[in-house]
């Protein structure tokens, strides 16, 4: 568990070493060095003591956090850096849970910052009991409970005078909004509060549940990531379409929380006019092309190029796919392909070895039946080709020409006729 040496995590602390032989817990205590403050190294001595007389094993993380302002920037790069730390604590010691010590005044002031920054009902759902392995405990218990507990016990805890500090917007919320609510309204505004964010997180996870039972029905899973055709996010309402990106990026390991700016970007995206530029989230990019809905890695692998030996196969695992070359004698009886996939040739019109590449500036193409050559740009876009896949479209060229738009349109060059003695067909197959 995490424990910063303050009231809340001390008290869990003492809490769950005492509920070990009852439950069957095995415990570790893990404590957070940001080194931003003068009295850190005496919170984490002040830790390490308390777990060594309950008898749980301690650990002590250091982590570097940028001092970038504004203030709540640096609060939420001390965060990101905590929860990393956690988690390589949590995975080497093969920690299935993470509790922290968050208590129903952290509610209430979480539900109050999200507020006040608009936010939607995800924001207002405020600190989840449970999300993946972190858990807590505390989340119904007010913060005057926890002090006569840690009374009664004698234990004492360090107070971080960060928690004074007005810059920061829940210390305004705790120490100036609050107590102006309490007293206006009574003592129980704080279990208002977390009652309103339990009726969000209710309604937020139906959402959730509705999203992933939707996503594999309406989505494509492939080597670009998860991909939608728009026209099944813009059937439904817009607060489904969006958590089904959210539940492809969730897929994908992508998992944090979004903040108001994130969702409004996410809306921006299946609105139209649509952006013309991507979503970067963490490791993942959300980006929108003609009729598609692309979560997937950003960025993409470019297509390597190769040579494709006919008789042969080429392998391309950066894109997912495999080129497939055989020859086989003219036949009467012999049926061009109709398949986008799978395209014939006159054998003997072509060299013995086919290169294949992915697109360059100023490429151009003649489609079979076609009038003229075309940008290669163009055809793609009219083809419905979307933009993070026109640079992966394996292109097979000959004496300087494009002869295959890879399971798009073959060009019109060397086309099976009543001349032809053997012929080449190409296969483009799925890995």
């Amino acid at each position: 568990m995490a424990v910063s040496g303050g009231a809340d995590s001390v008290a869990l602390l003492d809490l769950l070493a005492g509920l070990r032989p009852a439950l069957g817990l095995r415990l570790a205590c893990a404590h957070v060095h940001h080194g931003l403050r003068p009295e850190a190294d005496a919170d984490a001595a002040f830790v390490r003591r308390l777990a060594e007389g309950l008898d749980v094993p301690f650990h002590l993380e250091r982590v570097a956090v940028r001092r970038a302002p504004p203030w709540d920037g640096l609060e939420a790069e001390a965060r990101r850096a905590r929860h990393a730390a956690l988690d390589a604590r949590a995975d080497a010691v093969g920690a299935s849970r993470i509790a922290t010590g968050h208590t129903a005044d952290d509610q209430a002031e979480t539900v109050l910052m999200r507020l006040v920054q608009g936010a939607g009902p995800r924001g207002l759902a405020g600190i989840a009991p449970r999300r993946g392995r972190v858990i807590r405990p505390l989340i119904d218990t007010r913060r005057a409970e926890i002090l006569a507990h840690l009374t009664a016990r004698g234990l004492g805890w360090v107070e971080d005078r960060t928690n004074d500090d007005p810059r920061f917007l829940r210390n305004r919320v705790r120490h100036e909004v609050l107590p102006v609510l309490t007293g206006a309204f009574g003592p129980r505004v704080v279990e208002s509060l977390c009652r309103s964010a339990a009726w969000s997180r209710a309604l937020v996870d139906d959402l959730e549940a509705q999203a992933r039972a939707d996503l594999r029905r309406v989505a494509t899973v492939g080597p670009a990531g998860i991909v939608f055709p728009v026209a099944e996010l813009s059937s439904r309402p817009a607060e489904l379409a969006v958590q089904l990106l959210l539940a492809a990026a969730a897929e994908l390991g992508e998992r944090r929380p979004r903040r108001a700016a994130a969702q409004r970007a996410i809306r921006r995206l299946l609105g139209e006019p649509a952006p013309r530029r991507g979503i970067r989230t963490g490791r993942l990019a959300m980006e929108r092309s003609g009729r598609w809905v692309r979560v997937g890695p950003a960025p993409l692998a470019a297509l390597v190029p190769r040579r494709l030996e006919v008789p042969g196969r080429a392998e391309l695992p950066e894109v997912g796919l495999r080129l497939t070359a055989r020859c086989l004698a003219a036949d009467p009886d012999y049926a061009v392909p109709r398949d986008a996939r799978r395209v014939a040739f006159d054998a003997d019109r072509l060299p013995p070895v086919i290169a294949v590449r992915a697109r360059r500036a100023g490429d151009h193409f003649s489609p079979f039946g076609g009038s003229a050559p075309r940008r290669l740009k163009s055809f793609l876009i009219d083809a419905g080709v979307p933009r993070w896949e026109r640079s992966r479209v394996p292109l097979l060229e000959t004496d300087g020409d494009i002869i295959w738009v890879a399971g798009v349109r073959r060009s019109d060059a060397a086309p099976v006729g009543p001349s032809t003695t053997r012929i080449l067909e190409v296969t483009l197959d799925s890995l």
